[in-house]
This record gives C-alpha cells, structure tokens and sequence, in this order.
C-alpha cells in the first residue's frame, strides 16, 4: 500500500502541472486554489460568458420528482469536464465548448442499473481515478466513482461513460458497491452527495445518516480497491461498546486527503439525536471532530474534537483544507478545519497538534429534563473568528420599526446566553446557527499570501424541545425540516424556525453573508465584505445597502490575485481582488450559482464555470446551467 501511495503522489504531480482541476478542491488537500494567472484582477472586467450547457434534470417543489438542488462542482481531467445532475446522471463534456461527450444514468435508460422514476437528490460532484498502466484504449483503466441516495457508489469509464462491471461484482452485483451489503449499526439512510476521495488504488466514501433518531446508522467511512469494489477496511465514529446506543457522526461534507503521509481527513457530525444528548451521555471523541485516517489501514492517526456532547447541530461541514502556511518564521503543513461556530481550528497536520492553541472555555449549562450538556468547549486563541458570533437585543434588524420592535420582542421570550446556548423547552436562540458560520466548500487558501479566503453566514434559529405527550407517538409528528421533526427513540420532539420577522426577513443584523480574508500567519482579519444581495418579493436588494445574502457555495482563488464566487440568492458570478475585498466584476448567471466554480486551461484559454441552478433549501428559482466565462468570450 505504501508503494501505492508513492506512486499516486507521482500521478499526482504530473496531472497538477496539466492546468486541469482534477478533483474537488483542485488538489486532493482541497486547497480551492488555483496557479493559473491568465485571468488577472487587471483584466478580469474582460471576463465574458463563452459557452452553457442546460442538463435539463429540473424538479420543482410539488413535482413528482421533488424540487432540485444543483450543487454540482465539475471537476476537469482526461481532456472532459465531468459534472452530475440533482436526478443522479453524470455527464462529461467538452470543457472548450460545454458540448456533451455522454451520459450515464443508473435509473433510466437500457442500461440502468437500478430502474425507478427519476427522483430528486443532491449531488456536490464526482470523482476520477487512472490506473498507473492504464494504456489507450483500455476499458475502465480510468474511472469516474459517483455516490448516490441509495448507498451505492458507482465505477464508470471516464472514456465512454459506460458501468465498469468488475466493480463490485464479487459481491454479485456488476458496476457499483453498496453500504447496504455490510452492518450499519441502525436505522436510517445510506446515501451520500459528496464526492469520494482516491488515494492510490482505492476510493474513500461517506455515508449519509438521519441524526433525528436516536438508534441511526453509524457513519461508517469505508475504503474500496478502486479495480474489483473489495472493501479494503472501515472507519466507524461510534465507540463499538455504543454502537447499539446512538449513531450518525457520519461525514455528509467533503473529505480531503494527504498523498505524502497517506491520510484521509474526515470531518464528522454530531452523533445523534442532533439536539438532545440524554440518551448519549457517554463518551464519543471522534464525533464532531477532524480525524486524521491511516489510507492504508482506517485506524484512527489522530483526532481533535471541535465540538463536546454537540446538542446544537454543529456538524463539521466541509474537509479541512491541507496547506502550507507561514507562521513564525517557518514553513508549517496545517489541515485548517472551518466550523458552523466560525471559529478556525489549525492543526499540525502530521500529529494534529494545535498550531492555534485552544483553550476550553465555561459555556451555559442545559436546564432540560436528562439532559447533561457539556461544561466547556474548545475555542481557538490567536486568530479570529469569520463569522459574528454574538447577539443583543439592540441588534435585532427590521424593516420598519413595528417589524424591529417585533423581533426584540420574540428576543426577550427566548433563552439566550451567548454562542452555545442549549436549546430548552422555553426555545432557545442559536447563534451562529446549524447553517453556520462555515458551510461546505466555503473556504480557500492563497498560497500567494498566506491568506485564507472564507465566506459565511450570519442567520439566527431559535429551537424548543417539547416533551412528547403521552399518547403522542414518533411517527405522528411530522418532520419539516432539519429544524421542526420528531427525535425518534427520545421523550422530546424539535421545534424551530431561522429567526425570521413578520414580513421574512431575519430578525439576525446585517450582514447575513460575508466573505472574510485572514492572514494565516498573524490570525488576523485583513478585510472582510458583505457577500451577495438578497433576493425578496421580486427585488434584489441593491448592493450599496450592504445586507449581503444567505448563501449556499463558496470560493476559489487564483494566482493572478482573483477569488471567483457566486453562493448568494442572488444570480451573480463576482469576481473579488484577493489583496482588498474589492469587487472587480460580475456577470448574471441564468439562476444562483449555489455551489462552488473551478477554473482550467484548454488550448491557451483560461475559464471559469460554475453550476448555475438553484437551490430548494434556500427558496430560489430552481434551474439546470453550467456557465463557462474566458477573456474573449465568443
């Protein structure tokens, strides 16, 4: 295995200096950083639309289908641009023209694997894998791994787009493996949107898990030979002696990898039920927490928890990016974990020592029935935070001042004592919120400055646990959404909504969403702006009134000094200067580009694309665009 992953570092370089984005985040750190410098903060005004392609894989709320969320982020390797639609199919184009190379799709069509009516699902991008001898020609010597809702993740040649039928066909079924075929540990869901991580000659995969029920599958991580589907080991978050008493943890975000040491770096969620812990009051040090795993073994290298006893949803959503910073005068290989807190946790990447230091701090003591809530959690000291974190009464927005005096109202009912205030049968606010702070994909790094790039959102929920009555059962109570559901297998039910006022609008001061430059070596912020322009009964609010946006997505940054985001409702493309947070350009995109762009070179020619389609979670009109920008355009 070792000599494996020497020969995937190799690979690796020679794919780098081939000006593609081979994966997600472009390098297997997800740095989110790219060298090209074509495209320059002096002549990124020049920037115009070149091509689009339209997938058609649209559903709307109400549908058949369900409504779409297109999250998509192409990846470009092996001469194609390779993306996937909300209904499963995955798509290679032509990354010059955006014309379409072919398509797989396991549901529809004489090929399916697995025949049903199209349904909706999320899919954040796929990934490639070339065999070290793959020769011309030679089927399945380089394949593209998709995940879906089911379970199954699935090899597919990255040449033609047809089923590698020797991918898992010693467990009898050709061209994908499944988590259905090993145990679990509970109830639940086995998909996942996110795409795996390849690390020499295997393909690392989440599971998806519902954290709402209290006996929910484990969120098992397991490795597969990216040739015949064996699973070469697992990763389960769930102490063994608990896994019959809780479960989720799991990794619904992005992973990340290190070729050099042969780690993969998973980021894990809350175990569940996500906001009551009464029934889990023992120990799970690899939950909410940035494990560090041997690619060769999954034994655990090292793990650092973000979050003690999480009863606030505070997943870790997004891979921890694995740079090199400088700090202190020397050259320092972090893994830089973002959280839904917007706290920034930077550890040393070999033994997961705090290059930050981190101090336990006293937080507020749950008053609910069986519930013991942490007495402390970790904080970093010396840098700074990326989102607002704190909350007064006087802060409350309004529109007008009836809709303001209303939100202070709502305040005053509520418990609130600062970040980590438990949720209470009263209702609590939290702040920062289940959706962050941080989000999948939303930080870069610039290798050019030492400087990371992140965006975040600032919304407040507020969230009561209600006792279930007495001839009150789990499933009569319905589930909304990842806030309003019943918390199967325990005596309470959650009920919550964002903090809105009565016209809509968050009760939460503005900015809503900003993007946030920090230098890595001194930890502090060297500019920070209002991201986006929120989008309500029709009107995109101007931009001068700097609200910024709730946002979904995030940035990437170029070595000709550009960072490339769109994320926020409204339907934008914006190009910022790395060096000042000033915007230097946008273009409209056909719906929001709630996802995350990549850049690429082809035939002297450096683009920009982004998946331009919405997202349901966020209320936007709902599409089906990948838009591609160059210099010259047409």
């Amino acid at each position: 295995m070792r000599t494996i992953l020497k020969l995937a570092i190799v690979v690796w370089a020679g794919s780098a200096a081939a000006q593609d984005w081979p994966v997600f985040g472009n390098d297997p750190g997800g740095s989110q950083f790219s060298a090209l410098d074509q495209i320059t903060a002096a002549n990124v005004g020049k920037l115009k639309q070149v091509w689009v392609h339209r997938h058609g894989d649209i559903g709307q709320t109400g549908s058949a289908t369900g409504p779409t969320n297109f999250e998509a982020v192409p990846i470009v390797t092996n001469g194609m641009l390779y993306t996937c639609t909300s209904f499963g199919r995955v798509l290679a184009l032509d990354p010059a023209t955006g014309a379409q190379k072919w398509a797989f799709d396991p549901y529809t069509g004489d090929n399916a694997i697995f025949p049903r009516p199209r349904r909706a699902s999320t899919c954040r991008g796929v990934t490639y894998w070339q065999a070290s001898d793959a020769a011309a020609g030679q089927v399945c010597s380089k394949r593209i791994f998709k995940p879906d809702s089911g379970g199954n993740v699935y090899a597919i040649d990255a040449d033609t787009g047809k089923s590698c039928a020797d991918f898992g066909a010693g467990k009898g079924h050709a061209g994908y493996v499944t988590h259905r075929d090993y145990e679990n540990h509970g109830d639940g869901t086995y998909g996942w949107s996110s795409p795996p991580v390849v690390i020499g000659d295997i393909v690392v995969v989440g599971i998806s898990a519902n954290d709402t029920t209290q006996k929910a599958n484990d969120g098992m991580v397991r490795a597969f030979d990216t040739r015949t589907g064996e699973m070469k080991w697992e990763f389960d978050p769930i102490p063994p002696e608990h896994v019959d008493d809780t479960g989720a943890a799991n990794v619904w975000s992005t992973m990340s990898a290190d070729l050099a040491r042969g780690l993969v770096f998973a980021p894990t969620t809350s175990p569940s039920t996500d906001y009551y812990g009464g029934a889990r009051k023992f120990e799970t040090p690899n939950t909410g927490a940035t494990v560090a795993l041997d690619a060769a073994t999954g034994a655990v290298r090292w793990s650092a928890q973000a979050v003690h006893h999480d009863i606030f949803d505070y997943d870790l959503v997004g891979h921890p990016l694995l740079v090199t910073i400088q700090k202190d005068g020397k050259e320092i290989p972090v893994a830089i974990q973002q959280t839904k807190m917007g706290w920034l946790f930077v550890y040393d990447r070999e033994t997961g020592a705090p290059v930050y230091p981190i101090k336990e701090i006293p937080v507020p003591k749950s008053d609910l029935e069986g519930e013991e809530s942490s007495p402390t959690q970790p904080i970093p000291e010396g840098i700074a935070p990326f989102s607002r974190q704190t909350l007064t009464r006087d802060d409350m927005f309004g529109l007008t001042p009836l809709d303001r005096a209303w939100c202070k109202r709502e305040f005053d009912k509520m418990r609130y004592d600062g970040m980590y205030t438990p949720p209470s049968d009263k209702g609590s606010l939290l702040f920062p919120s289940a959706l962050g702070g941080g989000n999948w994909g939303g930080a870069a790094f610039d290798a050019t400055s030492n400087t990371l790039i992140i965006k975040a959102e600032n919304l407040a929920t507020r969230l009561a646990l209600r006792k279930k009555g007495e001839n009150e059962k789990d499933e009569g109570i319905p589930a909304i959404d990842y806030l309003t559901h019943p918390l199967r297998g325990v005596p309470f039910k959650a009920v919550g909504e964002v903090f809105l006022s009565p016209l809509g609008v968050p009760c939460s001061p503005t900015p809503w969403g900003t993007l946030t430059a920090i230098d890595l070596g001194t930890g502090k912020v060297k500019w920070q702006v209002p991201l986006g322009q929120s989008y309500k009964w029709g009107i995109t609010i101007p931009a001068s009134f700097g609200w910024g946006s709730p946002n979904i997505g995030g940035p990437i940054v170029t070595a000709g000094g550009v960072v490339f985001i769109a994320a926020a409702l409204d339907s934008k493309l914006r190009a910022i200067e790395a060096a000042t947070g000033k915007e230097l350009w946008q273009a409209p995109l056909p719906y929001p580009g709630m996802s995350v762009p990549i850049t690429y070179m082809v035939n002297g020619k450096q683009y920009v694309v982004i998946s331009a389609g919405g997202n349901s979670r966020a209320d936007t009109d709902l599409g089906d665009a990948t838009v591609a920008f160059t210099l010259d355009g047409k």
